[in-house]
């Protein structure tokens, strides 16, 4: 039986979380249950995000910081105006990997924009729309890079320094907003954090 309204889950980490993995295993459990599932990301779902997506993470040149969390926005705007919210109001669960927390943590936290602008910014480009629910996997620094591996794009490539504050961000997001984020122990094997994972998906569904 499939949910009677529309649902808008995200999946948020540092890098090596093993979020997308939760999140595909997610789409199966949901999609056996007869749920009517789209699956998404952030940047780069479709066209013009996928272009996006390329500036973003291989760019070779320099970019400031503020151009970068823009490129995100403007990812952002079109990926909900175009898929998101007609998928919600078909009544589709939609699955996103990132969204607005990872700007509030890589830009914000990360890279020391202003959070509040930040936030104003997101509810622009989001037209006002927040997930159902939100799921932070956290990770330690060491367990992240050695999921990594050797081959980084332009934002696994930004220093442990860098990624420490995002990780600090992302907890500080979970403390204020606790009825939205959850927190997962994603240090676990695979099985045992999709347990966590299933516990909240049951829960709102």
């Amino acid at each position: 039986m499939n949910t009677p309204k529309g649902l808008f889950i995200t999946f948020e980490g540092g890098d090596g979380c093993g979020k997308t993995t939760q999140l595909n295993l997610v789409e199966k459990y949901l999609s056996e249950k007869g749920q009517n599932i789209i699956k998404t990301r952030e940047p780069g779902s479709i066209g013009l995000g996928q272009k996006l997506r390329e500036v973003l993470l291989h760019y070779d040149g320099d970019v400031a910081s503020t151009a970068e969390a823009f490129l995100f926005l403007a990812d952002r705007a079109q990926h909900i105006e175009k898929l998101v919210l007609p998928a919600i109001a078909e009544g589709k669960i939609v699955l996103c990997d990132r969204h607005t927390d990872s700007t509030i943590a890589y830009q914000g936290y990360g890279r020391g924009e202003n959070i509040e602008q930040i936030k104003m910014l997101n509810n622009l480009a989001t037209q006002g729309l927040k997930p159902d629910l939100t799921l932070i996997f956290d990770v330690s620094e060491e367990i992240a890079q050695t999921r990594v591996g050797a081959e980084k794009d332009r934002m696994e490539s930004a220093g442990n320094e860098f990624h420490k504050r995002v990780r600090n961000g992302y907890l500080e997001i979970a403390k204020q907003e606790p009825s939205r984020v959850k927190v997962i122990d994603a240090n676990l094997s695979i099985e045992e954090v999709f347990q966590q994972v299933k516990k909240y998906i049951d829960e709102i569904i």
